[in-house]
């Protein structure tokens, strides 16, 4: 069986033009997987493009381990092929290792988020929904605090003191605060799928591969039984077609090859008989005799019983074909054909139905042993990922990136480190071989010289005896001349000899071993400050920490290449979940899991396959985005544009961006909060002032007022008291009088007796004078009469009978 002949014929793949039925057969499927295998395991100058590469990148992934061989380094060394001289250390100076593991470990370090963000209609309906409101709130917010204020009612929809007061504060509002309760539930169920299949391990692994070959590869799936899973693709095994896109967009196949044992060649297969087992174990055999494997996987992998299989997955289009019939009742009703119905145009109008027809990207699956014709599975991919909307798209299971692509050629970090790195470990040899060659100082003895010297003693002055002086007190006898008087040329008998030490060579060397670590540096950008192996203690911490953060920006595309491929994978993870959700028999088991980590999202997780999302990811600032941020926020506190309460918010926002314009929101709301307070203190201080004036116009008029109150009161109590005074001068006034009238009334009563008393006397009088003077007129009338003699009536006094006349007199 072992005399089978491997051969890769030339191929080409077939046209996807073919109907559905022809892409289904075993056929199609071999043509498939021997184009493949032509582009990758065809043999130009001895190798193939499968094997180079894998050669590649195992060359890199040893130096990225400080394994590399040191053969390199030998023939560099030896004479005409001969080491047989040199007692070498041949181990690797561990330079590129350091260098690697300080860009994946900074790498891995940075923080990230998965976010989703539902674009449905429903979803922006809702969204819009919530805006509307708060725009409803931000237009009647006066209104809306008038009505607070006089009935206690609150009608805001939103808390006023969050509420936006323009359309970038609403923007931003909108970004920070609004989360849908299904946009949680999402982010929910991816988060719980990579910690359940470990993806922070799998992320090293990607991490590092970009950074030593240049590429990474991850696969997401879906396993009966097991349900998503996602797992690591070495790229030194993967197969894909041709590409310039660094994201492996348009790849249209992908593939793995694998050595697996017999055995798992029947689980793919169970239509195999033993004959055919046979078979396929000598291709494998025949495949590893051709190729040679070995040598570069490494003794006991190809082991006897194992087949190299190539597991493939190939992108093509299906046509999906209905008759739409509309029935007397104008009902309508869908009937599924396949894309061979064609019928005319004339057969459809008269049968009142409608061809419709859509055609879409899907996936084949396909394994088929390296070397032989024999296909093990071809058919149509099952639980593909692709996304909801009206589109023809379907996601590979593999996502990959390679940030430094070029026509299909892949670039990496180290690739730049080991031309460098292959002149420091010279170096290091050639600095061995100079140490080695080094011998120590010795001392040159004269023995003319010594015996020439005569120490007085009789003893003999012999070499031993000299060296005994001279290396216990560094004292040296000798004589300036000879015994017969001439001068001696030895009259220093001992003489240090100072051998080539090499020191100016071991100088060189260091010095170039110096200039190759720092062109080492130069060609990545990993500064002493990044790795803090020379730290300048003369420079200051900022001016270190700028350093560091230049040599960050220098590897970051292999942060952004990671950060892609989390983006693509969580893309993959979100149609996987509806799937799961929708079509699953575990999606009981599937909620529940996801509901140990947030309870209350359980409702909304049964929900997702009606909602479409797009994914995107949120990555923690670095050191340089950070330093520039905290700087912003350290100005705005050192000004009291800010709180300290606003500080610790904005730190807590990952995107630099958005924690940028919040920062510029918080100082706004504080400027706007301050100056609102100073209107209201100024407001307070009128009011102060406007009260204090009615309180000294108050007390002045209580003041008047009371100085009025008294004089009133006064005046009451003076007029009371001249009242009083009245009324006690009219009541003596009144006694007085009343005495005045009893004592007029006694005197009238006097002056009435008397008047009374006069009346009778003068009554009486005249009533004596009309006596008298009837009396004298009859005498008169008698003398008259009688001619008697005129008779004297004159009385000798005034008074008659006591009675004056000087009363009657005129008053």
């Amino acid at each position: 069986m072992k005399e089978i002949e491997i051969s890769v014929a030339q191929s080409s793949f077939p046209s996807s033009y073919v109907s559905d039925a022809e892409k289904n057969t075993q056929e199609f499927g071999l043509r498939i997987g021997q184009a493949i295998q032509h582009e990758w395991f065809r043999q130009d100058n001895g190798g193939c493009r499968f094997y180079s590469q894998w050669a590649d990148f195992h060359k890199s992934r040893l130096y990225a381990r400080g394994e590399q061989s040191s053969s390199k380094y030998k023939n560099e060394l030896s004479v005409d092929g001969d080491l047989s001289y040199m007692n070498l250390d041949w181990t690797n100076v561990s330079i590129l290792p350091k260098m690697v593991d300080i860009v994946v470990n900074g790498t891995n370090d940075r923080l990230y988020d998965v976010k989703a963000y539902a674009q449905d209609a429903s979803s922006i309906e809702k969204r819009n929904k919530y805006q509307d409101s708060i725009e409803a709130d931000m237009v009647a917010k006066d209104l809306l605090m008038q009505i607070k204020d006089d009935t206690g009612v609150d009608a805001f929809n939103t808390d006023p003191k969050e509420l936006p007061t323009n359309q970038d504060e609403l923007s931003l509002h909108m970004q920070l605060n609004y989360k849908d309760s299904i946009e949680l539930a999402e982010e929910a169920s991816i988060k719980t799928i990579l910690s359940e299949n470990k993806y922070k391990d799998i992320k090293k692994q990607s991490y590092y591969d970009i950074a030593t070959i240049g590429i990474g590869i991850e696969k997401h799936e879906f396993l009966p039984g097991a349900g998503i899973k996602i797992s690591h693709v070495d790229p030194a095994n993967a197969i894909y077609s041709y590409t310039e896109d660094p994201h492996f967009k348009d790849c249209f196949y992908w593939g793995e090859v694998k050595l697996v044992p017999v055995t798992e060649v029947m689980k793919i297969d169970q239509s195999l008989t033993t004959e055919d087992l046979k078979k396929i174990s000598a291709f494998s055999d025949s495949w590893t005799q051709t190729y040679r494997p070995t040598t570069a996987y490494g003794s006991g992998l190809f082991q006897e019983g194992s087949v190299t299989l190539i597991y493939f997955s190939y992108k093509t289009t299906k046509k999906f074909v209905y008759k739409k019939r509309v029935s007397d009742t104008g009902a309508e009703k869908v009937i599924q054909k396949d894309d061979t119905f064609n019928p005319p145009s004339e057969m459809m109008e008269e049968g009142r139905f409608e061809k419709i027809e859509k055609t879409i990207d899907v996936w084949y699956d396909g394994v088929m042993v390296a070397g032989s014709n024999y296909l093990l599975k071809w058919e149509l991919a099952e639980n593909m990922a692709r996304p909801k909307a009206a589109t023809q798209d379907v996601l590979s299971s593999y996502v990959a990136c390679a940030p430094r692509m070029y026509k299909g050629s892949i670039g990496s970090l180290l690739k730049r480190m080991i031309p460098f790195a292959d002149l420091i470990q010279l170096t290091h040899l050639k600095l061995q071989q100079v140490l080695l060659k080094m011998v120590p100082d010795g001392v040159f003895i004269d023995a003319d010289g010594i015996n020439e010297v005569d120490l007085g003693n009789g003893a003999a002055y012999n070499p031993e005896d000299a060296l005994k002086m001279y290396f216990q007190t560094g004292s040296v006898i000798g004589r300036s001349f000879t015994q017969d008087g001439e001068f001696n040329h030895a009259r220093v008998p001992i003489q240090e000899l100072n051998s080539n030490s090499g020191q100016s060579k071991i100088n060189s060397l260091v010095t170039s071993y110096n200039h190759y670590l720092g062109m080492l540096r130069d060609v990545t950008g990993l500064n002493e400050a990044r790795d803090g192996s020379m730290p300048d203690d003369r420079a200051l911490v900022g001016i270190q920490k700028m350093a560091a953060l230049n040599s960050n920006t220098a590897t970051r595309h292999i942060l952004d290449a990671g950060i892609d491929m989390t983006r693509d994978m969580a893309e993959g993870l979100s149609y996987r979940i509806s799937d799961v959700l929708e079509y699953a028999e575990f999606k009981e088991e599937f909620v529940m899991k996801i509901g140990k980590y947030n309870v209350d999202l359980l409702n909304e997780i049964s929900d997702l396959p009606l909602y479409d999302f797009s994914i995107f990811i949120e990555v923690s600032p670095d050191e340089e985005e950070k330093s520039q941020l905290e700087q912003n926020i350290q100005m705005a506190l050192s000004k009291n544009g800010i709180d300290l309460e606003d500080a610790i918010d904005v730190r807590e926002i990952r995107n630099v961006k958005l924690a940028n314009q919040l920062l510029k929101v918080k100082r706004k709301k504080k400027r706007d909060h301050e100056e609102e307070m100073r209107m209201q203190a100024q407001q307070m201080q009128a009011q102060i002032n406007m009260q204090s004036q009615q309180a000294a116009a108050q007390i002045s008029m209580q003041k008047i007022q009371g100085e009025a109150q008294a004089k009133m009161q006064v005046s009451q109590a003076e007029a009371a008291f001249s009242i009083e005074r009245m009324k006690g001068e009219a009541e003596i006034k009144s006694q007085l009088m009343q005495l005045e009238f009893q004592m007029k009334m006694k005197i009238r009563g006097i002056e009435v007796d008397a008047a009374k008393q006069k009346d009778t006397e003068r009554n009486d009088a005249e009533s004596g004078r009309i006596s008298l003077r009837n009396t004298q007129q009859s005498k008169m009338i008698e003398q008259r009469k009688k001619d008697l003699p005129a008779i004297d009536f004159e009385s000798s006094e005034d008074s008659l009978d006591g009675f004056d006349l000087a009363e009657f007199e005129p008053r």
